[in-house]
Parts: structure tokens; sequence; C-alpha cells
């Protein structure tokens, strides 16, 4: 089946915004029956194979590969580096993030205003102290049952 006139500006119209009812409306088609018309026209086969070819035509137009891409990014990188080193960086960090070469996250822990974290080496406290440091923060823990097997690895 050809399609008649006002079914391929229908279609042209409906891949401006892939809206059926204002397509239809634009393509000539009463303002009363857009909508209804619109989606007829779109479980029509003929006009469903058109719409689908003109998408993979403005897809295949529009898609970069991933080497276009990067070669964009490298012209971008090279250009920058003359004038703002910044925006190179910023290249090089999206052809990174699109190879999927991400860098290692960083967590750095401080302590107070930022300075180190104080630590306290317990391996030299005697028995009494750590019995003290235990009744302190052994609350802390939550509660323990003596009698339920060691399973840090460490017997007591």
């Amino acid at each position: 089946m050809s399609l008649t006139d006002k079914q391929r500006r229908f279609v042209a119209e409906y891949l401006v915004d892939l809206n059926a009812t204002q397509a239809a409306i634009r393509a000539g088609y009463s303002e009363k029956t857009a909508r209804s018309v619109g989606s007829e026209n779109l479980t029509k086969p003929d006009i469903a194979a058109l719409i689908q070819e003109r998408q993979q035509k403005v897809a295949a137009k529009a898609e970069w590969s991933a080497a276009d891409r990067l070669l964009a990014l490298k012209r971008i990188t090279d250009a920058a580096e003359q004038k703002d080193p910044r925006v190179a960086v910023s290249a090089i960090s999206e052809a990174n993030k699109m190879q999927g070469s991400y860098p290692p996250a960083q967590h750095r822990l401080a302590g107070p205003n930022g300075g180190p974290i104080q630590t306290v080496d317990l391996t030299k406290l005697s028995g009494d102290e750590l019995a003290q440091l235990e009744s302190i923060f052994g609350a802390l823990a939550g509660p323990r049952d003596d009698d339920a097997p060691d399973t840090s690895g460490e017997s007591t």
C-alpha cells in the first residue's frame, strides 16, 4: 500500500516531536479527530515502517563511534593545552570515562581540624589497663555473652 501525501506529511511531522496528535494536526487532519487519527496512523504497517526507516537514518547520522568521540576529545585536548590546561584535563577525564578507565576513588580520613588521626598502641597495655578500658568501652560494643564461642579468631 502506498501512502497518501497527508500520511507522508504525518510521518514527517511525527518525527519532529513524536507526538501523534500534534503531527496529525500539522499534517492537515481535523483537530477533532487528530488524536484518534494519529493513534491509528501509528498502527498502520506502512506508516510504522516509514517512521522506523527514517528514525534509523537519523540515528545513523547522529551516532558517533567511540573512536569519533575520542578523536574529538583529543583535538580539544591538543588545542586546550596551549590556552587552558584545565580544559585539556577535563577532556582527558571524559575520554577515560568513555573507555571505562576511572581513577581509583580516594577516601581520606582526617582528625580534628583536618589533622592526623591519633592512634593508641593497645598492645603495650597491662592486663589491668585493658580491663579498665573494657569496662569503659564494653558498653559501646553491646551486650556480650561470655559463654558464646569466640569468633574473632583470637583466644582470650
